[in-house]
């Protein structure tokens, strides 16, 4: 891998620089090496062992505006090279991380929350804008998203919907895609496209779901109109302690199917039950933790509660002190993963979807079969993002420091253990993060026939495969750098 950027650079700046000025095109080696990784572990690992995980790219460009992202997508299908949209690089699956050099085209300047809409709930906005600040301005018109991501105060409004991400609360206000009403997008020959926000449509499959989670390889959305809540009123959480994961995991499941829509309900198994209940009494006889948070009117969450808590009552869980709660509530778009690994640990989480059916056995198996790996590997697990069928079981995986060839032996063989038995057991690889590059693998294997179809349509809309080539798992382009273990 060479620090210097490809023949006829020079010349693509200044074209580049001709679109979106001198001062937004970065060619210097220290601004492609910041934009040469996202937040995916393994990348993390690479980088503290003086390697990068993909190539460098070749330029960064930072465009004002929708015209200048249409403008950069011509020339691209002119000049024939490859571009990776970019938010804020919170991504933990090696969406944004270059394998071909590709020009990064960074939307960050793209930051307007362009209106509230308070007749309709619908808020329009930039895709660059950051989430933390696009929550703060509705909240200060007494307004929320309510998608609120651990990652809220690192990621973009665009990233949100690139990557079909869930935030802390969807089991009341729902996931991106059913916030998401409409969007504006360029595609990869410059053409603009608008799906105006409707309340619905009947009219052929869904143009916005094309985008929504298309992570850049279809297009780049510039704009987003999203459903928008009043604030709630009242936001009371509540922690249970519940005498195994079976108890919490059915009183889950019929408190949701009982039509109840708590903001937030986890679940933590037994590990991370006991790292956030020492020294609370009800936790010595009951050992599983349960947060459970109701908000809106103060009469309709007091409803919601009492129902919530006759079922809980019924799988003999009780009320614990709130504790846990208050930490979670202080802490939770804090990240732990650079404490860890800044220490030389090998730490990764993966993130699943299972059907209340499946989960007991892919909990079993998937624990079992991580901790055959190696003696001191840390597993750990919550349930969190509560449907109807199901829920999404997010895992947590942590090697101590030891040679980093071994690490990422173990750190592979971990990974394809979690996703292979998702697979087997009917689940899908990932919930909310996405599959930028990293999920690759295992892509056909969920999707089976369904892989071609995106394939096909990736090959019609960008033939020429220069957006974001080789995520989702779809063809990489020519010389490509493979990004695995080893």
């Amino acid at each position: 891998m060479t620090s210097q950027p490809a023949a006829g650079t020079d010349a693509l700046a200044r074209d580049m620089a001709a679109i979106v000025g001198g001062d937004h095109v970065l060619a210097d080696l220290p601004a492609r090496l910041a934009y040469a990784r996202d937040r995916l572990p393994f990348g993390t690992f690479k980088i503290r062992a003086g390697s990068l995980p993909g190539t460098l790219p070749r330029l960064v460009v930072c465009p004002g505006d929708a015209a200048q992202v249409a403008a950069i997508l011509a020339l691209s299908e002119c000049d024939g090279f490859a571009v990776i949209p970019f938010g804020a690089g919170s991504g933990v699956l090696g969406g944004t991380i270059p394998v071909c050099n590709e020009v990064v085209v960074d939307l960050k300047r793209l930051i307007r929350l362009i209106s509230i809409d308070a007749i309709n709930g619908l808020a329009t906005v930039e895709a660059g804008m950051n989430g933390g600040q696009f929550e703060a301005a509705l909240n200060a018109q007494d307004w929320t998203a309510g998608h609120l991501p651990q990652s809220l105060h690192m990621s973009t409004v665009g990233g949100w919907a690139a990557c079909r991400g869930a935030g802390q609360a969807s089991t009341r206000y729902g996931k991106i895609e059913d916030i998401v009403v409409g969007l504006k997008a360029v595609l990869p020959d410059g053409r603009r496209l608008e799906v105006p926000p409707v309340a619905r449509r009947s009219v052929g499959p869904s143009i916005r779901d094309l985008f929504v989670g298309s992570e850049g390889t279809l297009g780049i959305i510039t704009e987003l109109a999203l459903r928008i809540w009043r604030r709630p009123d009242t936001e009371t959480g509540i922690v249970l302690a519940c005498p195994d994961l079976t108890a919490a995991w059915t009183a889950a499941r019929r408190i949701i199917q009982a039509e109840l829509r708590p903001a937030v309900v986890r679940i933590y198994d037994a590990e991370e039950s006991r790292q956030r209940t020492e020294g609370l009494s009800e936790f010595e006889a009951r050992t599983i933790l349960v947060m459970l948070v109701f908000a809106g009117s103060p009469r309709l969450a007091a409803i919601e509660q009492a129902l919530a808590l006759e079922i809980l009552a019924a799988q003999d869980c009780v009320v614990a002190a709130d504790a846990p709660y208050r930490h979670w509530q202080e802490n939770r778009y804090l990240s732990y993963s650079s404490k860890w690994q800044t220490a030389g640990h090998y730490m990764d989480t993966i993130e699943v979807t299972g059907s209340w059916s499946a989960l007991p056995e892919m909990y079993r198996r998937m624990s079992a079969a991580v901790a055959a790996i190696h003696p001191q590997i840390h597993f750990g697990a919550h349930w969190s993002h509560v449907y109807v069928e199901g829920a999404c079981q997010y895992m947590t995986l942590r090697l101590p420091p030891m040679d980093e060839a071994t690490a990422l032996a173990l750190h592979a063989r971990a990974w394809d253990e979690v996703e292979r038995l998702t697979i087997e057991l009917g689940g899908s690889i990932a919930h909310h993060h996405g599959a930028g590059l990293f999920r690759g693998p295992w892509m056909r294997g969920e999707l089976d026939v369904g892989f071609d179809v995106l394939q096909a349509v990736k090959d019609a809309l960008d033939p020429g495969n220069r957006l974001n080539p080789g995520k989702l798992g779809l063809r990489a382009a020519p010389g490509a750098v493979e990004v695995r273990h080893g």
